[in-house]
């Protein structure tokens, strides 16, 4: 028997077999996750005994705190690039899919009232735009009684995957945003008027709290804080309505294994029914752990995941990975984690 082969079996040995008393295991990073990486871990937890001890951080807090070998794996929404990976001795791959969406208080305003191109969204996160009342808003959303109050934006102010998916799509259709701003996990807001929140929690407090503002957040904190999201002209042209099924359509027929590391963007993706701000999260461990028990457990946990946790992942409007994407990350990913 190969070398590889062998790998894979240990892999898929330690994956199968679930240990009858185990510690908990630890990871940190991305909050644009965390509802359905909670859903995971409670149904983990009751079959197989190992909790799961996740701190929703930001992504960049996640990275530090892998790289500092304090977690058993780390989470992030803004991929490290295939060379850091590999410097670092570490594998990378996509764990579920989900969208970000821009988020406002407005009084009478309801989830889906208003619409916007992304170069309007940019302006008005840029702070070109100021007021409700501009007309290139009211343009665009006839019959919508928009106030004549000066626009508040909410950012996150922790290092952010969930901002470098926002500022990424920004960069991608607002030639001004790229160049004064770009894309990043942090960035320099420049409007006048903004308040920072830590966490998607802080941003979606922060726009329930102040009116006339708008956000950005993973969609499951604008449906578990009730808050109005905002329809997005797509790639295509065509204004479209964030849920699962609208970011599985930005990720339908990517090819993860053609990218260093799983890296793939899933931001401005074309298709009709496309949700421009969709990604997926990332997950960091290294190819030789210091507790090869925890590791094997954290495989253990997101083979559950990819098996198990389905219809969980869907429920709270994530999209799963393909069979076949999670298949090659079994065969190809976890295989060079050594586990003995």
């Amino acid at each position: 028997m190969n070398f590889s082969r062998t790998v894979v079996t240990a892999v898929t040995t330690a994956i199968l077999s679930f240990t009858a008393v185990a510690a908990d295991i630890t990871g940190a990073g991305a909050t644009f996750p965390f509802p359905v990486y909670s859903k995971w871990a409670e149904a983990f937890k009751e079959k197989s005994g190992v909790g799961v001890n996740y701190q929703s951080i930001g992504s960049s807090g996640g990275i530090k705190q892998i790289k500092a070998k304090t977690v058993d794996f780390g989470a992030t929404d803004a991929p490290m690039k295939a060379d850091e990976v590999e410097k670092e001795g570490m594998v990378q791959f996509p764990a579920v899919i989900g969208g970000v969406v821009a988020v406002v208080n407005l009084s009478g305003v309801n989830p889906g009232d208003i619409k916007l191109t992304g170069e309007l969204l940019a302006d008005i996160f840029i702070g070109k735009i100021t007021t409700w009342s501009d007309k290139r808003i009211k343009e665009m959303n006839p019959g919508v009684k928009l106030p004549d109050e000066y626009i508040t934006v909410i950012h996150r102010a922790d290092g952010s995957g969930t901002t470098f998916t926002f500022t990424e799509y920004l960069s991608k259709v607002s030639a001004d945003w790229k160049d004064k701003v770009g894309a990043g996990a942090a960035v320099k807001w420049p409007a006048a008027t903004s308040v920072g929140g830590k966490g998607n929690e802080g941003v979606a407090a922060n726009v329930s709290r102040v009116k006339n503002s708008i956000g950005y957040v993973e969609y499951a904190y604008a449906k578990k804080n009730k808050l109005s999201h905002i329809n997005l002209k797509n790639k295509d042209g065509n204004v479209v309505e964030p849920d699962d099924l609208t970011f599985a359509a930005a990720a339908a027929g990517t090819d993860w294994s053609k990218f260093p590391a799983m890296a793939a963007s899933l931001t401005d993706a074309a298709g009709a029914k496309s949700w421009p701000i969709t990604t997926a999260t990332f997950i960091l461990m290294y190819k030789q752990p210091t507790n090869k028990a925890a590791s094997a457990d954290v495989l253990k946990f997101f083979d559950f995941a990819f098996k198990d946790g389905k219809k969980m992942a869907t429920d709270l409007d994530y999209v799963p990975l393909p069979d076949a994407t999670t298949d090659f990350i079994r065969k190809n990913v976890w295989s060079k984690i050594e586990l003995k």
